[in-house]
């Protein structure tokens, strides 16, 4: 079984306390764990089958435990990777324009929610893992919204706390398909553009 394309970031943060393995044998298996887990959780929550993580991977169950000795440590690991990838475009939208880099950056953040919701129910909300995830990720988003309201081109009267709890609640609703779906987070988005 051939390992599945990786979006992971290259080091996953020290506040972590996740390791990434030096060999790259180890190190792709580790990868590959985590966009299964990530895969498999979507589709059948904190819940699934770890077998079926192994699997997918192409990888056998005693790999999968030397990487995440728990369920809740590859849950916490693949929640990490998620941020790591918001925290990255977080950077990458830092080269657009004021507007372009925010809503850039918030519509990431609206599929980073999808995944969120999942992982959530298996985590530690109050956990230090959990706060550092929190603030990396407004760290991400802050100094995007400060950029754009400093261009006058966003209402100077919100914060990225006000901006995150606006998407997580748009994001958060059952849309009938994802045409509406797409249609209302742009419309929450452009709530925050300066009149």
């Amino acid at each position: 079984m051939s390992t599945p394309s990786v979006e992971l970031p290259t080091e996953l943060p020290e506040w972590t306390g996740i390791q990434r393995p030096q060999r790259a044998d180890a190190r792709r298996n580790f990868d590959a764990l985590l966009v299964a887990a990530r895969d498999a959780f979507a589709e059948h929550g904190t819940g699934a089958s770890l077998e079926e993580v192994a699997r997918r991977a192409g990888v056998g169950i005693g790999t999968l435990y030397r990487n995440f000795p728990t369920r809740d440590a590859l849950v916490e690991a693949v929640y990490i990777a998620e941020i790591e990838k918001l925290v990255d475009a977080g950077h990458d939208a830092q080269a657009l324009g004021p507007w372009d880099g925010l809503a850039a950056w918030l519509q990431r953040f609206v599929d980073y929610i999808g995944t969120k919701r999942v992982l959530i129910e298996g985590l530690n909300r109050e956990s230090g893992v959990m706060l550092s995830c929190r603030h990396a990720m407004y760290g991400a988003g802050e100094p995007l919204l400060r950029r754009a309201q400093e261009a006058g081109v966003v209402r100077d009267d919100v914060s990225i706390d006000d901006v995150v709890r606006l998407l997580s609640g748009v994001a958060g609703v059952a849309f009938p398909d994802a045409e509406q779906r797409e249609r209302v987070v742009g419309l929450a988005i452009d709530g925050l553009r300066a009149r």
